[in-house]
């Protein structure tokens, strides 16, 4: 009809710009500190608003972001249909709730390893990156009258790559802690001031208020560790949570209660830098439980649910090992004789299981190997019968365990095994501390000690393990990979 369809941007009416991307309007009230007010803000650099003193190295880094606010308005828009549908099913009609949203915002963040281009020539790079994204969890609403908040939208899928939104790609590694927290901090900062303001968006039609709540629990230990100031994970304070030393979590290895927190470890940092009592370096890092660095951004603590079982079935392998020479007999066995039993445990997985050997514990790895058939495969290799059925109490008690934190709502996918939970856990750290005593002596690993400790509290606390985790985000640096064309992890080269 030689009509044109297309307008130009500037023609479209505000409706029509609200379909597209960076078009919705908001607004914050108050404004958000340091923020630029406009709405429309696509792509940026990753070191924007990061001001570069006069004596600063320039970060040289690619990274590139979304404005953490705009990010969060698209996001919300995309939900906004789910958002009235709730609305209009808890029977709070659109008139009624204008104000009073809370936003409940799951932040993951991770570093991928090497991530150059796989084309074989010339050198090979170590081109580290890092991920920082945002997945809306649960959107409730409290009405003018109501006391209890209802909630209209809870993520189904909370560990899928689709609701687990990318904030921030930088190519940093995540090691380097000076760039790393160079450029996640106008991301803080930006975090920060939505903290105390709410914002204004049009959902539905009207005008509605939102507060948003942040939890930073898609971090594993290494990254929460960097954030939050603490020292590395092989040192003597193993846990996240609790301020409990290696020696005292294998001795105690059930009892022990959350108690740290990002406004503690703050207080910590500045014990350790100012040394009020002038104390020894030993006499002050056990007064600050190993918090030697500033803690730079607010984590939850939880427990990360992939690498637990990542952590725990690279454990049980050792003691599959351990058990098939009968370490328990002997002490210090040579390192071919290890090398020997390895051998023979990875044969056999092989043959029985199909499952090849790993250069590193992966997740699917970790899923296969930490069942009860591989379990009856091992013990056809371990001589004695008491040990053999020791072995498959240990594994079968770890079978009831491990549901609970892998679920995204335990109460309702596993409530039986999450009433055990307490009784399992004490009953396998009896079986380590015990039979598995060669292993246990003094040390026991980071993740054995949340999986046993802090289970229970943290389900209580938040009713998840699972649906917090780094999953999402873990599943999307896949993604990452197809787009950088790099097929690292499929290459034929370093297999076994």
């Amino acid at each position: 009809s030689g009509r044109q369809i297309f307008q130009p941007l500037h023609t479209l009416r505000a409706a029509e710009k609200e379909l597209l991307p960076g078009f919705h309007q908001f607004e914050w009230q108050p404004a958000l500190k340091n923020v630029s007010p406009s709405c429309n803000v696509g792509i940026i650099n990753g070191l924007s608003g990061w001001s570069s003193s006069v004596d600063d190295a320039p970060a040289d880094t690619i990274t590139r972001r979304f404005r953490y606010d705009v990010a969060l308005v698209s996001a919300l828009k995309d939900l906004e249909e789910d958002i009235v549908e709730g609305l209009r099913e808890s029977g709070m009609e659109d008139s009624a709730c204008t104000s009073g949203f809370s936003v409940m915002i799951k932040e993951c963040c991770d570093g991928m390893g090497d991530v150059s281009e796989k084309h074989g020539g010339g050198p090979v790079v170590p081109e580290k990156a890092v991920r920082f994204s945002f997945t809306i969890m649960s959107v409730s609403v409290l009405a003018d009258d109501e006391v209890e908040e209802v909630t209209i939208f809870t993520e189904p899928k909370p560990n899928s790559e689709l609701s687990c939104k990318p904030l921030c790609l930088m190519f940093v590694d995540e090691s380097d802690h000076e760039t790393l927290t160079a450029v996640l901090g106008p991301i803080v900062a930006e975090r920060n001031a939505m903290k105390e303001s709410r914002l204004i968006l049009s959902i539905g039609g009207l005008p509605r208020s939102f507060r948003f709540h942040f939890r930073g629990t898609g971090y594993d230990e290494k990254m929460v560790r960097e954030m939050e100031g603490l020292e590395a994970s092989g040192s003597t304070y193993i846990c996240t949570l609790c301020d409990s030393s290696r020696a005292e979590a294998s001795q105690n290895m059930v009892l022990h209660s959350i108690t740290r927190n990002h406004e503690e470890n703050l207080e910590r940092y500045e014990i350790w830098r100012t040394n009020p009592f002038s104390e020894s370096v030993d006499e002050l890092r056990d007064r600050v439980k190993g918090v030697s660095a500033k803690p730079f951004m607010e984590t939850q603590p939880t427990l990360d649910a992939l690498h637990c079982d990542i952590g725990n079935a690279t454990e049980f392998y050792k003691i599959f090992q351990d058990e098939i020479g009968e370490v328990y007999k002997r002490a210090n066995p040579s390192r071919e004789e290890r090398r020997s039993w390895r051998a023979a445990l990875d044969k056999q997985l092989r043959k029985k299981m199909k499952l090849k050997p790993v250069m590193r514990m992966n997740g699917n790895y970790a899923r296969r190997l930490m069942t009860q058939e591989a379990v009856e495969v091992v013990c056809e290799l371990v001589p004695s019968e008491e040990r053999r059925e020791a072995l498959r109490e240990l594994v079968r008690l770890y079978l009831q365990m491990k549901p609970v934190w892998r679920a995204t709502c335990p109460a309702k996918e596993c409530p039986d095994l999450l009433c055990r939970y307490s009784f399992n856990s004490q009953h396998f750290a009896d079986l380590l501390s015990s039979t598995f005593k060669y292993r246990y002596n003094g040390k026991i690993t980071n993740y054995l000690h949340k999986t046993l400790a802090h289970v229970p509290e943290i389900i209580e606390r938040d009713g998840s393990i699972g649906a917090w985790a780094s999953e999402g985000n873990e599943s999307a640096n896949k993604l990452f990979r197809r787009f950088r064309k790099m097929n690292a992890r499929q290459s034929k080269a370093f297999e076994l």
